[in-house]
C-alpha cells in the first residue's frame, strides 16, 4: 500500500489528536467507496511509527469521532501492524450504505483523489440520498406537469393490458389510478409516470432523450458524421427509434441468407437490446445528461448518465447480477420494454456477441457499453490496420520491432483472447522470466488506460490479471502505441 502512494481510497496521516479532523476522513472514505486509513505514516508515504500510548489514545479517539462526530455514526474497524520503527494503525473504512454521512458542523465530505472536498451542489447531495434510498428520481414529482401531459389512451391501454379490468371499471380518475401504481405523487405525474406514459416528455424532462449520432471514421471528435438525431417521445419511442437509428447505420450481410433478402445485421440485434434499454431506465436522472448512442466504423458505444450503482461492478453485470437505480420506473417497463430486470440481458446479450466492453466510469460519472464491430473496409474506403487473426500470438524478444510490433502493441493484441496474468503475458511474448520492460510497458497500460486490473481494489494479489479496455481496442487497431523509455 504504501509503495502505490495516496489515493482515493488510501490516506496516510502521521498522527491525529482532533476528533473532528478524523471524522472528516471518515465521512468522506464512507461517502465515497469505503477505503483504508493509515496512521503512523508521514506525508512522504514512509512509516514513523505509533508508541503503545498512541495507539491506544488513537482507539479512543477513533471511537470518539466515528460515533459522536460522524452522523449517521460509522463502525470502522483497526488492525495495528508491527514495523522496524513501531506499530501503525490501518483504519478499515467500508461504504456506508446510509449517505451522506456529515460531521458536527453538517458537512458533507468525498473523496477527490487523495484529498477530500466538500460536497456544495445539490445533484451531488441529491444523488447520495438517492443511494442511500432516501430520494428516488423517478418517483419524484415533475415540476409543474398536469394531467393533460399524459397520453391518457397510452396509459388506458397499459393499465388494462397489465391489470385486466379497464379504467372506466375502477371509477377513479386518471392522476389517482396513476397514484395508487406510484406513477404519481399528490396528483402530480411523476418522472416515472411522465415518461412512460407522457406525450412529449421533453417538454418538462429536457434532457430524457438519446442523442444519436453516426461517425464516419473511428473518432469521436471527428467533425464529419453519416447521420444524427435527437431521439424523443415517451420511453418505448426512445427504445424503437434507438434501435431503428442502429440498425440503419450497420451493415446487413447475407450470410445464407436469398440473395433478395435484406440480410443479417452484422452484430445480432440482441446484443444492444439490453444496453439501450438499461441505458435508459437504469440511468442516473440527477444528471443533467442525456443518454448518448454513438455509432463508429469500428463500434457502437452506448453512454449512460451515472455509473453503477452502490459498489456493483462490470464483473458482476456480467455475471448476471442486477442492481436497480431506478425500481419504479424498472417495475413498470418491464411491461412495455424487452426488459424484465431478473439480470439476465447482459449474459444474453454476451452470449450473442461476446465483443462487448463495459466500462464502469466512476471519474466521469458515467456509464459506457462498447459494442465491437467486426473490422470490415470503412465508408471512407480506409482499411484498418488491425492485425490479421493468423497471425501468431507471440515473438521471440530477439526479433526487432517496429512501432506495430512494439511490447506494448503485442500485450494488448495477447490480450485480445481474455484477462490473463503478468507471469502468462511473459510466457506468451516467449520470454522466461518477467523482464523489466515487461513490468514498465504494463505500467504504461494501465495509465493510458489500455489495460486495467481485474482485482483493481488488490494491485498485488498473487491472482491479479489484466483485461484489454476500449481504449486498448481502439489503440490496437490505430496503432497509436510507443514504448516506454527504459
Amino acid at each position: 500500500m504504501l509503495a502505490h502512494g495516496e489515493d482515493s481510497r488510501h490516506q496516510f496521516k502521521r498522527d491525529f489528536t482532533n476528533a473532528d479532523a478524523l471524522a472528516s476522513e471518515l465521512a468522506a472514505l464512507a461517502n465515497s467507496r469505503g477505503g483504508r486509513l493509515l496512521i503512523g505514516i508521514n506525508d512522504a508515504g514512509h512509516a514513523v511509527g505509533l508508541s503503545a500510548a498512541d495507539i491506544q489514545r488513537l482507539n479512543q479517539l477513533l471511537s470518539n469521532a466515528a460515533s459522536q462526530h460522524v452522523k449517521p455514526p460509522l463502525s470502522p474497524t483497526s488492525q495495528n501492524l508491527q514495523t522496524a520503527v513501531g506499530l501503525v494503525m490501518v483504519v478499515e473504512v467500508p461504504e456506508g450504505l446510509n449517505k451522506p454521512y456529515m460531521d458536527l458542523q453538517g458537512r458533507v465530505w468525498v473523496k477527490n483523489g487523495a484529498d477530500k472536498r466538500h460536497v456544495n451542489a445539490r445533484e451531488e447531495m441529491q444523488r447520495m440520498f438517492q443511494q442511500s434510498g432516501l430520494l428516488q428520481a423517478d418517483q419524484a414529482p415533475v415540476p409543474n406537469a398536469v394531467a393533460d401531459d399524459i397520453d391518457e389512451r397510452a396509459f388506458t391501454r397499459y393499465f388494462e393490458r397489465r391489470y385486466g379490468q379497464s379504467v372506466e371499471q375502477t371509477g377513479l380518475p386518471m392522476l389517482r389510478l396513476m397514484e395508487n401504481i406510484d406513477l404519481a405523487q399528490h396528483g402530480v405525474p411523476n418522472l416515472a409516470g411522465l415518461l412512460l406514459f407522457g406525450k412529449h416528455p421533453q417538454r418538462r424532462l429536457h434532457v430524457c432523450l438519446i442523442a444519436a449520432v453516426c461517425f464516419p471514421g473511428n473518432k469521436l471528435s471527428d467533425s464529419r458524421y453519416l447521420d444524427s438525431e435527437n431521439i424523443e417521445g415517451s420511453l418505448e419511442e426512445q427504445y424503437q427509434r434507438g434501435m431503428a437509428f442502429i440498425k440503419r447505420n450497420l451493415h446487413h450481410v447475407q450470410g445464407d441468407q436469398s440473395v433478395n433478402s435484406l440480410g443479417l445485421l452484422e452484430v445480432p440485434e440482441e446484443a444492444f437490446v439490453e444496453l439501450l434499454v438499461n441505458a435508459l431506465v437504469h440511468r442516473d436522472f440527477f444528471i443533467s445528461a442525456t443518454v448518448r448512442l454513438f455509432i463508429f466504423a469500428d463500434r457502437v458505444e452506448i453512454i449512460s448518465p451515472g455509473h453503477l450503482p452502490d459498489s456493483l461492478t462490470p464483473e458482476q453485470i456480467r455475471a448476471g447480477l442486477s442492481n436497480r437505480r431506478n425500481k419504479v420506473l424498472a417495475e413498470h417497463a418491464s411491461h412495455i420494454l424487452p426488459y424484465r430486470g431478473l439480470g439476465t440481458g447482459i449474459p444474453r446479450a454476451l452470449d450473442a456477441w461476446p465483443r462487448i466492453d463495459l466500462i464502469d466510469e466512476r471519474e466521469t460519472n458515467q456509464f459506457r457499453a462498447v459494442v465491437w464491430r467486426e473490422v470490415a473496409q470503412e465508408v471512407t474506403g480506409e482499411i484498418p490496420t488491425a492485425q490479421p487473426e493468423s497471425q501468431p500470438e507471440s515473438q521471440p524478444e530477439s526479433q526487432p520491432e517496429s512501432m506495430a510490433e512494439s511490447m506494448a502493441h503485442r500485450v494488448l493484441r495477447i490480450l485480445q483472447a481474455g484477462a490473463l496474468s503478468k507471469a502468462e503475458i511473459s510466457s506468451q511474448l516467449g520470454q522466461k522470466e518477467i523482464s523489466g520492460q515487461l513490468n514498465k510497458v504494463i505500467r504504461e497500460l494501465l495509465a493510458r488506460g489500455a489495460i486495467a486490473y481485474t482485482l483493481p481494489d488488490k494491485p498485488n494479489s498473487r491472482m491479479q490479471k489484466y483485461w484489454l479496455t476500449a481504449e486498448g481496442k481502439l489503440l490496437l487497431v490505430e496503432q497509436k502505441i510507443k514504448e516506454p523509455k527504459p
